[in-house]
């Protein structure tokens, strides 16, 4: 992704280009393209990335000087690949885009694409808007079937405006973007009609980047890969759109036969600066139950545990992403009666072998989505804290949690429940702010920019203002 210097005959050759590329693309209709946004990865590393309608590639602009950007990937419709729906569910996935991507080096003061600045990473970052699970959700497996052009029962939209006019210095994602698998029933036509789906481009920006424009603006995204980006679902729009790392065969979600590949990603970190790291994980392919010794996802998850021991070396606090809640609470509701269902079992039987907390020393806070609802954990038990932030667009979980955790209830094996607050059936979004050494400050808000639940997180302890919010 190193940019090149677009001077003499290289910029007089992209010139030509672009004209010729005018000519021979259809128009394309306002406020679809191009998107521009920034993806964040190893080490903090920025890339731009840019989604056009051209063949070519726009220079960026950084700091005045004008330099070529790359095609991740280009325009294309990629062959029909099994996928968890019915061959009569499912299509290609068409990507009638070039994905343009460039470096945008440490300490760059300005960068645009087009006349659009970009936004850019701070050295220190103190103020994170955190989300989750925010498309529409259109499954034929569930019968669920959400007003897509309802805003207030597809609240994704409303959450990345009111997320954004916080001014946050990074914007974190913990997973599942992309919902609109399958097409809208003609007995939903009032809910849905007229919907995209599939894993093309038209279903990812309807669910993800036409909603979330200003949150793309605002600041650059960290971003976790949810189950709903796995390799037979919209792993191939994950992997040309967002994904941190380089597009490469095997990690692209393309060839079936290599999905085992493509579905887990090794750990990387992301410095906040002040001492505080945030360690992504790619570990949205476990299932719910424990791993028995042979399956081949244990070796997977042992190599992220050992890269995570590693990576914790690196500053006093790490902020852990996985999309799936390792220490957090479910819930079913079966004959009036409501059950409390344990964190992921699949990462905790592997992580467990490692070490008693699950996690190496110095992982004070996790963060999840996956279950649709706002919820926090502390522990008495040396276990970090875990948030969940699953409430931000897709159906919510309605299923009561209760006001506290009933006597004996724990996530996880070991993990004594100190301080339990949820919420269920609301549209939002958390931010975190920093308050000091290993503290932050986490608020919760809803719809009308209103803030809903005032927590305090201190190393690997939380409590919050409220247990409840209704």
């Amino acid at each position: 992704m190193a940019g090149v210097d677009m001077s003499g005959q290289v910029f007089k050759s992209f010139l030509v280009a672009t004209l010729l590329s005018l000519v021979a693309t259809p128009p394309v209709q306002a406020g679809d393209l191009p998107v521009s946004y920034v993806v964040l990865g190893e080490d903090g590393h920025a890339g731009a990335r840019l989604v056009t309608a051209d063949h070519v590639c726009p220079p960026i602009v950084i700091d005045g000087r004008a330099l070529s950007m790359a095609v991740r990937a280009p325009a294309e419709t990629l062959p029909q690949r099994p996928t968890q729906s019915s061959p009569a569910l499912s299509k290609p996935s068409a990507f009638p885009v070039t994905i343009c991507e460039a470096s945008i080096p440490p300490r760059t003061k300005h960068a645009s694409v087009l006349g659009r600045a970009l936004p850019l990473a701070h050295r220190r970052i103190d103020r994170i808007v955190v989300i989750g699970d925010t498309g529409c959700r259109l499954k034929a497996a569930d019968n669920a079937y959400q007003a897509c052009r309802d805003p207030a029962a597809f609240a994704f939209a409303k959450v990345a405006a009111q997320a954004a006019a916080w001014k946050p210095d990074m914007v974190i994602h913990v997973g599942d973007y992309h919902y609109r698998e399958n097409p809208c029933p003609a007995d939903r036509q009032a809910l849905c009609g007229g919907s995209p789906w599939g894993y093309g481009w038209d279903a990812w920006n309807a669910d993800f980047f036409g909603p979330g424009a200003p949150l793309l603006a605002a600041a650059p995204l960290l971003l976790a890969r949810g189950n709903h980006e796995n390799c037979n679902r919209a792993g191939q729009g994950w992997f040309r759109l967002l994904d941190a790392r380089p597009l490469t065969p095997g990690h692209d979600c393309n060839d079936p036969t290599r999905d085992f590949e493509g579905d887990y990603s090794a750990p990387y970190a992301v410095p906040l600066g002040g001492g505080v790291q945030v360690v992504v994980m790619d570990l949205a392919i476990a299932g719910g139950a424990a791993l028995a010794p042979g399956d081949p996802r244990a070796v997977q998850f042992r190599s992220a545990y050992g890269e995570l021991l590693r990576l914790s070396k690196q500053a006093p606090s790490t902020i852990m992403i996985t999309h799936k809640p390792i220490l957090g609470f479910g819930a079913l509701s079966a004959n009036g009666k409501v059950t409390l269902t344990p964190g992921n079992q699949a990462i905790q039987s592997v992580f467990a072998t490692e070490t008693p907390r699950m996690f190496p020393s110095g992982v004070d806070l996790l963060l999840a989505g996956h279950i649709h609802l706002w919820e926090q954990v502390s522990f008495a038990s040396d276990h970090p804290s875990q948030f969940i932030t699953g409430f931000s667009g897709t159906l919510e979980d309605i299923v009561p949690m209760p006001p506290s955790v009933p006597t004996g209830a724990s996530p996880a094996p070991g993990a004594v429940v100190d301080h339990f607050s949820s919420w269920i059936d609301g549209f939002g979004f958390m931010t975190l702010e920093r308050a000091g050494p290993r503290r932050w400050t986490a608020k919760v808000w809803n719809l009308a920019g209103q803030v809903v639940n005032l927590c305090r997180i201190d190393g690997p302890h939380s409590s919050c203002d409220r247990a409840q919010v209704h």
